[in-house]
């Protein structure tokens, strides 16, 4: 059956000029800059999430959750140093440029932390928002090593590959505290619950 009102191929609408976005007078001009640009953001990004992940571990429950966040906030460290060593390979100046996405979220996950009560239901929120920064981290790690690569930065690409590794265990680390713990106590499980608060007490001895 054919389809009305749509365009014959080949003759697709072009972009109208409301579409097109003026570049700022300092835009990347060449993929080199882009990457700059890129290392830049998540460099941001990285040292915001340094600062929030206390936050987060000390909102946890579950010791599992906790234990997983308190590891992520060390290697988070070690990603920075390995940063400032991409940035000394390519003969730039390690440096940051805010990250709105990171910003973003991060306020989500504060918002989170407000919006559920100490405990299960509050543990599960804080994975949604771990894994949703996990993501975008994987997303930017993946781009930036592809980056690497074409612009024949071979070394930087060994060290943002061991990166990408990294958040992408966090991440499969992350799903087994929700299958395992998480997901079970939020659902009504009172003895999941209990033993999660047991756990956290003897944490905090």
């Amino acid at each position: 059956m054919k389809k009305e009102n749509m365009p014959a191929e080949g003759n697709k609408p072009a972009a109208t000029t409301a579409e097109m976005v003026k570049a700022a007078s300092n835009a990347a001009t060449d993929l080199e800059g882009l990457f700059l640009d890129s290392l830049k953001d998540i460099y941001w990004a990285e040292n915001a999430l340094l600062k929030a992940l206390p936050k987060m571990m000390a909102n946890a429950t579950a010791p599992s959750l906790a234990s997983a966040i308190k590891d992520h906030l060390m290697v988070t460290q070690v990603q920075i140093g390995r940063l400032e060593k991409v940035f000394g390979l390519i003969g730039e100046k390690a440096d940051g440029k805010k990250c709105e996405a990171m910003a973003g979220l991060i306020k989500e996950g504060d918002e989170i932390l407000e919006e559920t009560t100490p405990g299960p239901v509050r543990d599960a929120g804080i994975i949604a928002a771990s894994q949703k920064i996990e993501h975008y981290e994987i997303a930017t790690y993946g781009t930036l090593c592809a980056f690497a690569k074409a612009l024949g930065h071979n070394d930087a690409a060994m060290l943002l590959t061991q990166t990408l590794a990294e958040e992408k265990e966090a991440d499969m680390l992350l799903s087994d505290v929700a299958l395992n713990a998480i997901n079970a106590a939020a659902s009504g499980n009172e003895t999941a619950t209990k033993e999660a608060n047991r756990g956290k007490l003897k944490m905090e001895r």
